[in-house]
């Protein structure tokens, strides 16, 4: 049995390394994610945004790593602090939600919502 801890360090080291199958595993059938200019993806869509050779990861971390865990569900709520690039534009740190359910014993990703922290790197939103 794996913990939400250990699901989003695995995911962040898939996501840093672009390796498809590794998500594939971490993510539900029904996943959704959310970037932070508000563009939907379902599983398939943003497992393969990781092999499209689009997307350049020179660092991924998390940090001010909050869970909230309720029976068979997660809310986990991170600063993904990042270096890279998307398709030719900076990747920014966000704070990101990361909606997780249990599984068969296993922590897995039902959501991921990315959002701009103002002033941070890459966001295009100025600090206060």
């Amino acid at each position: 049995m794996n913990t939400v801890n250990d699901t989003l360090a695995t995911w962040a080291d898939a996501e840093r390394l672009c390796d498809a199958a590794t998500t594939n595993s971490l993510l539900t059938d029904d996943f959704l994610g959310i970037g932070p200019v508000g563009f939907q993806l379902p599983k398939d869509a943003w497992v393969q945004r990781l092999t499209d050779s689009q997307l350049d990861y020179q660092e991924l971390s998390l940090d001010e790593v909050s869970i909230r865990e309720y029976s068979d569900s997660a809310i986990a709520v991170a600063r993904v602090n990042t270096r890279g690039s998307a398709r030719g534009n900076p990747l920014p740190t966000t704070r990101t939600t990361f909606h997780l359910v249990r599984i068969d014993d296993n922590w897995r990703i039902a959501g991921i919502q990315h959002s701009f922290i103002a002033g941070a790197p890459g966001s295009p939103v100025p600090g206060r």
